[in-house]
């Protein structure tokens, strides 16, 4: 049997949503004061960085932000040798297929991985992803900014004056769920995300965490190319 919430008449259900809204309207106000703490926040000078771009040229982290003057950054997670690349920041990544609305913002938003350029373009292809990637196989940078080789997936954000960089905010873990328009969705569904940690009535349908997402294969399917 499909489970249901309690079955109200109009204006009790009225009633609720108007309590719920209370809290949505008071975290709406939270979250414009977290960004504002954030637009705040100081910054580090970073020194010079060397990535390697898709064509394979050695490009400093000033050229990266191809004129902006702020840049987001996406750490993708690299596993040496993997066909299938961590199926969350294949899924996240996935999502940016319309990025030129940032030109207006004065900003870019590109991948940085530790996979040798070569290999993480053919990744991209077979995965369909449309973002610009850059490799940091080869330099420091991605250790440096929380995204060690064999390590996590992380979000940084630059500021850059000339040929001088900033590093201004970093996340990582949940903290990446901002930048993706498929939790809010899902959480705004009567099930919500259908995970077992979550808080929700009983009935309700939940699984395990992760069951739910695609995998790198799926995306592959949907998007990539097969002979890639």
């Amino acid at each position: 049997m499909t489970a249901l919430p309690s079955i109200v008449d109009q204006d009790t259900w009225q009633a609720e949503l108007d309590r719920l809204r209370i809290r949505e309207k008071a975290a709406t106000r939270e979250l414009d004061a977290v960004a504002a703490q954030r637009r705040a926040l100081p910054a580090v000078r970073l020194p010079d960085y060397t990535l390697k771009a898709e064509d394979g040229t050695e490009v400093s982290l000033a050229e990266v932000f191809d004129g902006h003057s702020q840049l987001i950054t996406y750490h993708h997670m690299w596993t040496p040798g993997n066909t299938w690349q961590c199926p969350g920041c294949t899924g996240l990544t996935a999502q940016y297929a319309r990025l030129d609305f940032l030109d207006a913002y004065d900003a870019r938003f590109v991948i940085v991985t530790q996979g040798p350029i070569d290999e993480a373009l053919a990744y991209k292809r077979r995965v369909g992803n449309t973002m610009t990637w850059y490799s940091t196989a080869e330099s420091p940078f991605g250790a440096d900014m929380g995204a060690a080789p064999g390590g996590n997936f992380a979000v940084n954000t630059f500021l850059r004056d000339g040929d001088t960089v900033y590093r201004s905010w970093h996340t990582d873990g949940r903290g990446t769920e901002q930048l993706s328009y498929t939790f809010g969705l899902v959480d705004a569904l009567p099930y919500g995300r259908q995970e077992e940690w979550q808080d929700s009535p009983e009935g309700w349908p939940q699984s395990p965490t992760y069951s739910r997402w695609p995998s790198s294969q799926d995306i592959a399917a949907s998007y990539g190319d097969p002979s890639a």
